[in-house]
């Protein structure tokens, strides 16, 4: 290959990446939540687009916290609700951390969230083999900029749901 299409190529490659955009979209994550993401309407209560719009699927924290907030109890008390009226549903929590700090540090955070929702849905009543949890650190954020209010979003636990038969 000649330097000029090397050239080319190169040029070619750092276009696309600069049109891509590194916020998480956490309707796409986990397995099946891009799928189940789209899944129901809203006047459905036993779908999971209803479970994400109306119930909540994630949760906030307070900086470098694990504590869980009044109202995340209630939305974690809504998604107890809605699991143990949908129990084909099993969940990945994912925990997320904003940008500051190491690496390892947000992702111990992270599992520190992921599990404060995993016990509060658990002492709800929901079975624990229908809980996985999983930490993202601070490796996915669904807002860059180094401000409060992105990182706000970014320390999150959100609930993704899984469908199929629970064993």
């Amino acid at each position: 290959m000649s330097g000029i299409n090397k050239a080319i190529l190169l040029v070619a490659g750092l276009a696309l990446a600069a049109c891509s955009d590194a916020r998480w979209d956490d309707t796409n994550s986990g397995s099946g939540g891009a799928a189940l993401g789209a899944g129901g309407s809203l006047a459905d209560p036993s779908s999971p687009a209803y479970f994400r719009e109306a119930i909540g699927d994630r949760v906030l924290f307070l900086i470098d916290q694990s504590s869980l907030t009044p109202e995340a109890q209630g939305i974690l008390a809504g998604q107890a609700r809605w699991l143990t009226a949908n129990p084909d549903y099993i969940v990945t929590i994912e925990g997320h951390a904003d940008e500051q700090g190491t690496r390892e540090y947000n992702l111990a955070l992270g599992a520190r969230r992921a599990n404060a929702a995993r016990e509060y849905l658990l002492s709800q009543g929901v079975a624990g083999h229908r809980i996985q949890v999983v930490s993202y650190g601070k490796e996915r954020p669904i807002e860059i900029c180094s401000d409060e209010s992105c990182y706000a979003k970014n320390r999150r636990a959100v609930t993704v749901l899984a469908g199929g038969a629970v064993s």
